[in-house]
């Protein structure tokens, strides 16, 4: 084999790799944190929805790919072979990932490092929140005991779960 070739191996198997670890962390969270009384989709519609998305576009991508790549390979007289196809398809698919996942990674990355005060990504917009239902909460005497009393925590709410009457 040609080192082309060995790297569009490695990255077919990079590819297949990522999107079974995808399905997996998926199918484990599903398992982990599903809840009794609401179905799955309920609480995971969004995830199946976006994974729908995904291999529905990633199918669609593939035809127009396979329809150009057998209308090229006619017009120039040349045989259509599968393995040819599947490398360019494969070649496509990693350019259009990598530009997704640069974008995403320079995304997650930045906001971690920097703020955009008040946005939601931002720590300080909840913080004003909580300080907010505290001021509410001491003005209506409905502060529970358990709330946070040191100065540096004055604004922090007590760690309890929401009840729904």
């Amino acid at each position: 084999m040609s080192g082309g070739a060995w790297a569009m191996l490695l990255t077919t198997v990079l590819a297949i790799g990522s999107l079974v670890f995808i399905i997996a962390t998926m199918v484990k969270s599903i398992v982990n944190e599903k809840s009794e009384d609401r179905s799955i989709l309920k609480d995971f519609g969004l995830s199946f929805v976006l994974m729908g998305l995904f291999f529905i576009s990633w199918f669609a991508q593939g035809v127009a790919q396979w329809q150009t790549y057998t209308d090229e390979q006619r017009e120039h007289n040349q045989a259509v072979s599968m393995g040819d196809f599947v490398s360019q398809f494969t070649s496509s698919t990693m350019e259009n990932w990598q530009s997704e996942f640069l974008q995403l990674f320079s995304f997650v990355t930045l906001a971690a490092l920097y703020i955009h005060k008040g946005s939601a990504e931002s720590k300080d917009s909840d913080e004003k929140m909580e300080a907010s239902l505290r001021r509410l909460e001491e003005k209506l005497g409905t502060l529970p005991k358990d709330a946070p009393q040191e100065p540096e925590e004055a604004w922090k709410l007590p760690d309890t779960p929401l009840k729904v009457s």
